[in-house]
């Protein structure tokens, strides 16, 4: 019963949805280019928008990724900190460690360099 309940009532949240966006569009004439075209920020694109990047911003990428994944690991770890103690403080800097080895090689390879 409740599921019929629930099903019910994402039909009705649907239909109720495409009638809005259905009926304003059903008395409005198709807008030309000019109306279409952007206003106020901005003309038309240089490139697409699907247009590739460069492969060197990917490596910048990847260390943004591991210093968000450190942050994400540290504010639990906080909390964590004040029952567990001296061990806690250990497995942090284990993890700083590996973590600061990545940003060494990257450094070596020249990742942090812009050409």
């Amino acid at each position: 019963m409740e599921l019929l309940t629930l099903l019910i009532i994402l039909l009705l949240s649907l239909g109720a949805g495409l009638l809005v966006q259905w009926l304003p569009m059903r008395h409005q004439p198709i807008a030309t280019y000019p109306q279409r075209a952007p206003f106020l920020g901005g003309g038309t694109p240089d490139s697409h928008a699907w247009s590739r990047y460069h492969v060197r911003y990917y490596p910048m990428t990847l260390l943004l990724i591991a210093f968000e994944m450190e942050m994400m690991f540290m504010y639990p770890w906080a909390v964590v900190f004040v029952e567990k103690g001296v061990m806690a403080v250990m497995e942090m800097g284990m993890f700083l460690a590996i973590l600061s080895v990545g940003i060494v090689y990257a450094w070596r390879e020249g990742v942090f360099k812009w050409q």
